[in-house]
């Protein structure tokens, strides 16, 4: 096996997930400054640096502040090899970020202290509890005005269905922020926010039996409500223990402020020791161990025009298994044939470098012809096995969309069909037409907006939409059944995807119902498998 293990053992693969605004972007990197990826750590939403978040290209998202697309960043720390998948926070964005998930071994939740769960952080963390991954949090933002911490910890378990464990508890928050307590060492790291842009630099450390000490840098007053608070949490909060926290049914919760860099290092020291080695992935009925076989990998993203100059198509590959090396010959499992992965690279936001090998739980951008779908499986030549593939997600918005030039055809067909390859859209054609009659299916509106910005920026197209009605989509799952004989509501079209799959689209949730039962043993889904 050559040296598989020891390098596979030193990968730790996962995904930051957040509300948008709670920090994310900035925690990232810091986690990058500590692994000394970069030497300054820019603050996101400054104009007047102009300088913008490491891990945002797209044009769009520059204008708008907002992750648009999920990037993958890697850096090495205290002799890990660490790879971040940075997820889109804004909610008309959950479909990638599921997949991204599906890339991920574990998930580091990012929280604001003074808003707790949002709405986006609940959907998507039931994927994570769909995937049974381990799930750390980090209450961000401790530095302003936060909400009382066990009302927070309480809304976490209420809210996500999920066991709490503090492994450290902040003293006082916003301008009374004073720093955290280390629950397992019984001491106090103090805080200052002098370090924005540094790394941590020297904080004090005070055990809570120095009472003198402690009083003086933190204050009696902050020292009575500490003492009392650590006695109730005591008593009351989970116990820790790391059996529950890998199966994802307990998550340790830790406290800082990724703006002012306060807490952040403590808690990528005790995430990097919780978290697991590159975790084995099912193909079927077997279980592909990364360090016990051979390379092999899944397409969980695919993103076209990363680099306007070079109209290039890169396919996001997550290895799961053995060691990859530039210029092996693989199998394309799904498309059933040999080749060779071009250009593979590694990318730090617009930083690409061109990788001649990689291991198991490593993330690969390789040059894509237009050969590739999510959920695709790559392996040995002398291999066939394909990983579970990807669900897509039922889009909830429909519009038609047309191009105003009509000499523009052959440009408007490609650009809306490559972004709909990425996954981003689903595009629909009415059922007895071609390509004429395009109808666009996405989960979020915002989505729309970056269809129409991307088709005028990288394809020279202009499109009209025209919003349609319909809310509820169903994937027809029994193939046999002739679509002419099927008899509908008044608010149901018939269409099909791009693979020619037969779907219906309603306007009222009940007439999906209505038509079940007009239309004996039609089986309809709401899920579409990529």
């Amino acid at each position: 096996m050559g040296n598989y293990e020891k390098e596979i053992n030193r990968r730790r693969t996962f995904a930051i997930i957040s509300h948008p605004d709670a920090g994310k972007t900035t925690l990232t990197e810091k986690f990058l400054l500590y692994g000394g990826a970069i030497n300054l750590a820019g603050s996101v939403k400054g104009k007047a640096t102009a300088r913008h978040a490491v891990s945002d290209w797209m044009e769009i998202e520059k204008e708008r502040g907002i992750s648009v697309t999920s990037s993958v960043l890697q850096f090495e720390y205290d002799n890990f090899c660490i790879n971040i998948l940075d997820t889109p926070g804004h909610q008309d964005f959950s479909e990638d970020t599921y997949r991204t998930l599906m890339a991920a071994d574990s998930a580091v939740m990012v929280i604001d202290a003074s808003k707790g769960v949002e709405a986006q952080t609940r959907k998507l963390f039931k994927v994570c509890v769909m995937r049974k991954i381990p799930i750390f949090t980090f209450i961000n933002k401790m530095d302003r005005d936060a909400n009382d911490t066990f009302e927070l910890l309480d809304e976490i378990e209420k809210e996500l269905g999920i066991a709490t464990c503090p492994v450290n508890w902040p003293i006082g928050s916003g301008k009374n922020f004073k720093g955290v307590y280390d629950r397992k060492k019984k001491q106090v790291i103090t805080y200052s926010d002098t370090k924005k842009g540094t790394k941590e630099g020297e904080t004090n450390v005070i055990s809570v039996s120095d009472e003198d000490k402690l009083i003086s840098f933190i204050g009696q007053e902050n020292k009575e409500v500490l003492l009392d608070e650590i006695e109730l949490l005591d008593g009351a909060s989970a116990d820790f223990d790391l059996n529950e926290v890998q199966k994802g049914e307990l998550t340790p919760v830790f406290f800082g402020s990724a703006l002012t860099n306060f807490g952040v290092e403590i808690f990528l020291k005790h995430f990097l020791e919780m978290t697991t080695t590159p975790l084995p992935r099912r193909a079927g009925e077997a279980m592909i161990a990364p360090a016990e076989h051979e390379f092999s990998a899944f397409v969980f993203k695919i993103q076209a025009n990363m680099n306007k100059a070079h109209r290039d198509r890169i396919a996001f590959m997550r290895i799961c298994s053995g060691k990859f090396e530039a210029g092996m010959e693989v199998r394309h499992v799904q498309g059933n044939k040999l080749m060779r992965l071009s250009q593979p690279q590694q990318i730090m936001a617009n930083d690409r470098k061109i990788v001649e090998e990689a291991y198991g739980g490593d993330i690969i951008g390789v040059f894509d012809p237009g050969v590739f779908s999510i959920g695709d499986t790559i392996c040995m030549p002398n291999e066939n096995f394909a990983y579970e593939g990807i669900p897509t997600f039922a889009p909830e918005h429909f519009a038609r969309v047309r191009q105003v030039d009509t000499m523009k055809r052959k440009q408007f067909v490609k650009g809306i069909t490559q972004i709909a390859q990425e996954g981003a859209i689903q595009i629909f054609q009415e059922f007895h037409t071609g390509m004429e009659e395009i109808i666009v299916g996405v989960v979020g509106v915002l989505q729309f907006d970056v269809l129409k910005y991307r088709l005028e920026n990288e394809y020279n197209v202009e499109i009209k939409m025209e919003n349609l009605p319909y809310e509820h989509i169903r994937w027809i799952e029994n193939k046999e059944i002739d679509l002419d004989k099927l008899t509908g509501t008044s608010d149901m079209k018939k269409v099909k995807d791009l693979k020619g799959n037969p779907l219906l689209l309603f306007v009222n949730a009940w007439s999906v119902g209505m038509t079940l039962d007009r239309n004996e043993g039609l089986i309809l889904s709401e899920f579409g498998k990529e």
